[in-house]
């Protein structure tokens, strides 16, 4: 039997897919870091500061809640695991504090990181505030102007953000330069990446800082569906650390998993195998091998790859992968909002637009869903009124 979600091994290999593809300066840096967290991991007193956090500053754990309306109105029983609930308003809280912890424990007191939607950098720059560290965030000329509030949150919390005028100027090229920051900084940087994404140890590194997500969503839905497990379990991917976190408590379960990558940036439906950032995945490009552009709604999913263990779990049948464009997307996020008092953010709206167009489909009706409500949609109403106008 096949053992998923575990311990990649030093090769940081799942499957075919994973491994460091890095710069010789940067080998030592991952090195130290992969040595760093095997020793936290295995440290009572790292696990219980960084759930105590979590639990005292960060809000978790976060509730379940039972769609009703939705569910009346879809025919499946639709449960939500509420990540909009955790501080700062998505997922991406759990990640964060557990990579500051991390640096501290190696001395580093400046985080640099990468954002898309803003809310892995406004998770990074309340750690660096809340632990006293420096904190520097790259973010897509695109994104900035399309997610101004999330940028006035981490300038307000005292992070230095950057923008990446090349390229498609959106979360791609940030990654890139955060990644050259990091490379001459490396002493005295951590580099925070926000997804399963990027050389081991990180995509195993940050799926396990998730975990929290699954394992309480997990028990909670037990206690919900009188000790069963949910037929299906969605969740939205762009380099897919909700999706990784959720998937790890169900994995060896019944359930079936399900990711849910926007049309314009599908990695596993459109792309092929190749070396981005530091890892072996599906990334999309052309017949020339140049990385082409992702489109998405959602600045967060706005990413021409996905996570190795992702594209090892599609490779094996594990979990499958699907897509939502735009226009469902939209749809999906006021239906929830109008049905639930709701806002989800566009990113986890992805998840709900193809519940919503698969339910009678390869969906059964009467199934049980749980979706994994990654953020809060406050941060796309500028968005959605340019939109909707």
């Amino acid at each position: 039997m096949t053992t998923f979600m575990g311990d990649p091994g030093p090769r940081g290999r799942f499957g075919d897919f994973g491994g460091r593809f890095v710069p010789e300066s940067l080998v030592p840096a991952c090195d130290e870091l992969e040595i760093a967290f095997r020793e936290a991991w295995l440290d009572p007193g790292f696990h219980q500061e960084f759930e105590g956090i979590l639990h005292s500053y960060g809000g978790r754990p976060t509730p379940v809640t039972e769609a009703s309306r939705l569910s009346e109105q879809l025919g499946v029983r639709v449960l939500l695991k509420r990540e909009d609930l955790a501080h700062t308003g998505s997922h991406k809280i759990n990640n964060v504090i557990g990579q500051a912890l991390l640096a501290r424990r190696m001395g580093k007191m400046r985080l640099v990181a990468e954002t898309g939607a803003g809310q892995h950098g406004v998770a990074t720059a309340t750690a660096a505030a809340l632990f006293g560290m420096d904190c520097v965030v790259y973010m897509g000329e695109v994104d900035v102007a399309r997610q101004e509030l999330n940028v006035f949150r981490m300038r307000l919390l005292g992070a230095e953000v950057r923008p990446v005028h090349s390229g498609s100027r959106t979360l791609k090229d940030a990654v890139n330069e955060a990644l050259r920051d990091w490379v001459a900084t490396v002493e005295h940087s951590h580099y925070c990446i926000g997804s399963v994404m990027g050389p081991h140890p990180y995509p195993w590194m940050v799926r396990e800082f998730q975990r929290i997500v699954g394992d309480e969503a997990r028990e909670q839905c037990r206690e919900v569906l009188n000790g069963s497990d949910p037929d299906y379990v969605v969740a939205c991917v762009g380099g897919g650390s909700n999706a990784a976190g959720t998937f790890a408590g169900f994995v060896d379960t019944q359930a079936q998993l399900i990711g849910v990558e926007a049309a314009g940036g599908a990695a596993i439906t459109s792309g092929v195998p190749g070396v981005v950032h530091g890892m072996l995945s599906y990334i999309l490009q052309d017949e020339f091998g140049q990385i082409t552009e992702a489109q998405s709604i959602s600045a967060g999913l706005d990413y021409p790859g996905i996570g190795p263990e992702h594209a090892y779990l599609a490779a094996s049948g594990r979990a499958q992968y699907g897509t939502a464009n735009d226009e469902e997307v939209l749809k999906a996020f006021q239906l929830l909002s109008r049905t639930e008092g709701i806002i989800p953010a566009l990113e986890p709206s992805h998840a709900l637009a193809y519940l919503v167009r698969e339910v009678g489909v390869s969906i059964p009706l009467g199934s049980t869903v749980l979706v994994t409500l990654s953020g809060r949609g406050d941060k796309d109403i500028p968005t959605v009124i340019g939109l909707l106008k």
